[in-house]
């Protein structure tokens, strides 16, 4: 395994070899320590530069290492074969580490400026070191040229600072009410519509014995949904995205109020036994296993209740969503989702092969729309046909859904600063454990987010 300085070594030599003998030859990737490298394999293979240009390496890493993302690590590899067979001057030099990994060689690489050429990114606030300390290239000029209105509006402005964008989203999802409508059946009950059916649903259910929802709050992040949806739907999504933004204020009558619904909930017995201290994972299970009627999640868990091989058809054909309900007089409505773009690329300012660079991001961006949806189950960021693919039917329902959004609120635990996000979090498990009362959590919000101006 090599680490970044034989990298630089290795490209600097490289240079010297084509100044003197104006020869290429193939880039082979290094292992790195703690992750996966492999070589894309490259159609051109064995042939050196055309005589009338000069060969180029562009060095990319990303997160889809094949041992646990096997579908997004072959579509990569295959959008690397093609690209390289229509840019046979250019070799994509590949990089795999795993998520958590990923994010920490990128601030080390960061500490001395040495990104790789292309990249992956998050949206909003995990963009702002990067950008500010001038790592990240613009690509305003691919959204005007070829991938100009080939996104769902509301994704690539995400990845936008002071109306500039400094990366390109390949996911997005949004956070549908999955349902297991066996059971809603067997306890007499439909999908509601509005907050107060819902209510009366999980009244029902806790009544009749049933856990109504699987939450794993231990993980914090997957109560901020349950608190955004009704922030969402009783002060509007431009309320709740004023206050993220510190333009408005989370001390606002309709905010704290959703924290007081969060906690009606919590006193009704809405969640999951013991849900503060359960894993998100660990409360899938429950509702896999069909022991909770209701699960809030990320259209990324699509694949559980469609293609998946470790479900039983007979409980893929049970299982529905519905948007989140309407409050009777709130200012939202159920097209505003919660959700968002996933992982974007980025192209460093400081690379070498920036055009090159560029071009292979846009290439990237339109071959992973065309192709993730099918062979991963990603929801792309760009726009789908949907009568042109072949999926399952909720995935049909879900894109449909998406083209109709009137607004997608990007998680508050992403928006905002790090130190903010924590608080956020911090606030969302001591909400739902009624450790706060919600004038408090709304207080503590506000405190997180004043200082920061």
């Amino acid at each position: 395994m090599k680490g970044a300085w034989y990298k630089v070594l290795c490209s600097f030599a490289l240079v010297l070899l084509f100044a003197l003998a104006a020869c290429g030859g193939d880039s082979e990737s290094e292992q790195e320590a703690g992750g996966e490298n492999t070589d894309a394999e490259s159609t051109t293979e064995g042939n050196e530069s055309d005589s009338d240009g000069e060969e180029k390496t562009i060095d990319f890493m990303h997160l889809w290492p094949e041992g646990s993302s096997k579908q997004h690590h072959d579509i990569v590899n295959g959008i690397i074969e093609e690209f390289e067979a229509e840019n046979e001057n250019v070799t994509v030099d590949v990089e795999i580490l795993s998520n958590e990994q990923y994010k920490e060689k990128l601030k080390v690489l960061s500490t001395s400026n040495e990104l790789p050429d292309v990249g992956m990114t998050w949206a909003a606030g995990f963009l702002e070191p990067y950008v500010s300390g001038n790592m990240f290239a613009s690509l305003d000029d691919l959204l005007e040229g070829p991938l100009n209105d080939m996104f769902v509006p509301g994704t690539a402005e995400a990845y936008a600072l002071d109306g500039t964008t400094y990366g390109l989203p390949l996911e997005l999802n949004i956070t549908p009410l999955y349902y297991n409508q066996r059971i809603f059946e067997e306890n007499g009950l439909e999908a509601p519509e509005t907050f107060a059916e819902l209510k009366e649903v999980v009244q029902t259910l806790v009544d009749n014995g049933v856990t109504p929802v699987a939450l794993g709050n231990k993980d914090r992040w997957t109560g901020s949904m349950w608190y955004m949806y009704l922030a969402d739907r009783i002060g509007g999504a431009e309320l709740l995205n004023n206050a993220i933004l510190g333009e408005a204020s989370f001390e606002d009558p309709a905010l704290v109020k959703a924290a007081e619904e969060v906690q009606n909930l919590v006193d009704t017995g809405a969640f999951l036994n013991g849900f503060n201290g359960l894993g998100n994972d660990e409360a899938k299970g429950y509702f896999l296993n069909e022991q909770a009627a209701m699960y809030l999640m990320g259209s990324w868990d699509l694949p559980e209740f469609t293609t998946s091989e470790e479900n039983s058809q007979e409980f893929k054909d049970s299982i529905g969503y519905i948007k989140f309900p309407a409050v009777e007089g709130g200012e939202g409505n159920r097209d505003s989702f919660v959700g968002g773009p996933g992982v974007g690329l980025f192209v460093a300012e400081n690379s070498d092969v920036k055009a090159e660079a560029k071009e292979f991001v846009s290439f990237f961006v339109q071959k992973w729309g065309e192709q993730s949806v099918e062979k991963a189950g990603v929801i792309p960021a760009t726009k789908v046909d949907t009568e042109s693919v072949d999926l399952p039917q909720m995935y049909v329902d879900v894109l449909n859904d998406l083209n109709e959004a009137s607004n997608i609120t990007l998680y508050a635990d992403v928006q905002l600063s790090a130190a903010a996000a924590e608080t956020h979090l911090d606030m969302i498990q001591a909400l739902f454990g009624e450790a706060v009362t919600p004038e408090e959590f709304a207080q503590n919000h506000e405190e997180a987010i004043s200082s920061e101006e």
